[in-house]
C-alpha cells in the first residue's frame, strides 16, 4: 500500500476581514493608515513560510528516499494575530508604523517543526540553514540551554527571498523546532500557564512537577534515539 503522510499543516488565506476585525480596539487603531498595506505584510510573510514549509518537506522526502528516515514528524504554520502583534510592538516600545514593524518584527509568520528524535533537530537545522538561498539570522537553544521552566526547543529565524511581481523581497520566517516529547510537553505547560480558573497554589505544584518531568523526558527520549540508531546500524 502507498504510503501516505501529511507533513505541513497550510492555511494559504490571509484573512484580510479577521485583519479589519483586529484593527478595532487594539492599539494599531486609528494608526495604520493604509490596511492594505499591513495585509501585504502578512501576505508576503505568509509566501516566505510557505518557502521555508516547502524546502522542508523537500528535504524530508530528499532524506526519506536516501536514509530510509523521516526526521519530520509534521509541521505546522503560524501566523501571528495583529492584536498579538500590536502587544510585542509595545512590550518593544517600537512605534507603530509599519516600517518600523518591518524592520523590528522578525515572527509574524513561523514553522513548528515536530522531529521524531533529538538528534533530527539539529539535522533539519543544518540542512535547511545550508542552503544558499536561506540566511540565518538569530538562533537560540533552548534544547541545550533550557529554560528555568524545562521549556526545551530550538528557535530559528531565517530569511528567504520571496518573488513578487513588484520584485525580490527577503523575508524573515521563524522556525522552531522540537521533538513529539518537546511538543507534547509545551503544550501541557502553556495550558497551565493560560488556565486563569486554576488555584495558584496547584498551578505552583504543577510547574514544579513539569520541570522535573522535563529531564526525565529528554533522558527518556536520548535513550529511545539510541535504541532507533542501533537498529539503523
Amino acid at each position: 500500500l502507498e504510503e501516505q503522510k501529511m507533513i505541513l499543516e497550510r492555511n494559504n488565506f490571509v484573512d484580510i476581514k479577521q485583519i479589519t476585525n483586529d484593527l478595532k480596539g487594539s492599539p494599531f487603531e486609528g494608526q495604520v493608515e493604509n490596511l492594505k498595506e499591513l495585509a501585504q505584510l502578512y501576505q508576503l510573510r505568509h509566501s516566505g513560510v510557505n518557502e521555508i514549509g516547502t524546502k522542508l518537506e523537500n528535504l524530508d522526502d530528499e532524506y526519506s528516499m536516501n536514509y530510509d528516515h523521516n526526521p519530520i514528524h509534521h509541521m505546522e504554520e503560524r501566523m501571528k494575530s495583529v492584536r498579538s502583534l500590536a502587544g510585542k510592538v509595545v512590550k518593544k516600545g517600537l512605534s507603530m508604523d509599519l516600517d518600523t514593524i518591518r524592520k523590528n518584527i522578525q515572527d509574524i509568520g513561523g514553522i513548528r517543526v515536530i522531529t521524531n528524535y533529538i538528534d533530527d533537530v539539529y539535522r533539519v537545522e543544518s540542512a535547511l540553514t545550508q542552503q544558499s538561498d536561506v540566511t540565518l539570522l538569530k538562533r537560540k537553544d533552548y534544547i541545550k540551554n533550557p529554560k528555568p521552566s524545562g521549556y526545551r526547543s530550538l528557535h530559528l529565524v531565517v530569511s528567504v527571498p520571496v518573488f513578487q511581481s513588484n520584485g525580490v523581497f527577503d523575508v524573515p520566517v521563524e522556525v522552531q523546532l522540537r521533538t513529539i516529547g518537546m511538543d507534547m510537553w509545551a503544550s501541557l505547560e502553556h495550558k497551565l500557564r493560560y488556565k486563569t480558573n486554576v488555584p495558584k497554589e496547584k498551578v505552583d505544584e504543577h510547574a514544579g512537577n513539569l520541570k522535573e518531568y522535563a529531564g526525565e523526558l529528554y533522558n527518556i527520549e536520548t535513550k529511545m534515539q539510541a535504541i532507533f540508531e542501533d537498529l539503523q546500524g
